[in-house]
């Protein structure tokens, strides 16, 4: 049986990137939750007007790898105290939030913010949304990284470094 966890950490290329690496992690898909805008593409959500949330969708084996593992990689791997913007991208669009998809996962949300705010000095603005509905962004943003993180210098500049850092505190969490 498997779950999915819905999670808004910054740009998707790179939350997508992080969770495509760990064990139990069947498929990540990129997209965009949270919006009051049907159908929106990727141009309407940059512009910032469509509240929309860059987020990915992680389809993922509970038997190896546990819901409240996938939170804790979350939190260790976007910073969570910047409302609105991770890094150079700025907006709600770029917004930390966790869209639970069950009673369960929302107290696990909540149990994990906890958890979580020991290793940060500033407070944690992560919202914990109600899920809506999830639109999967285009094509080319799928497996983005992977195709084409080499040869983009904001993925060389952004997402390699987290990777890096990411393949190195989680080693034991790596698939082979």
């Amino acid at each position: 049986m498997v779950e999915t966890a819905t999670l808004a950490g910054g740009c998707f290329w790179c939350t997508e990137a992080v969770f495509n690496d760990v064990v139990g992690v069947q498929f990540v898909e990129s997209g965009y939750i949270g919006g009051h805008v049907p159908d929106p593409s990727y141009k309407r959500v940059c512009e910032g007007d469509t509240g929309h949330a860059e987020a990915i969708r992680i389809t993922f084996d509970p038997a190896v790898i546990a819901y409240d593992d996938l939170l804790d990689i979350f939190f260790h791997t976007h910073d969570p105290t910047q409302l609105n913007r991770q890094g150079n991208d700025v907006g709600t669009q770029y917004r930390s939030a966790i869209f639970p998809h069950s009673s369960e996962q929302e107290a696990a949300a909540r149990t994990a913010i906890e958890r979580a705010q020991a290793d940060w000095s500033d407070p944690i603005v992560t919202t914990i949304e109600p899920f809506s509905e999830w639109y999967p962004a285009e094509d080319y943003h799928q497996e983005y990284f992977a195709r084409v993180g080499d040869q983009n210098p904001y993925c060389m500049a952004v997402i390699a470094p987290k990777l890096r850092k990411f393949r190195k505190s989680y080693a034991e969490r790596l698939k082979s």
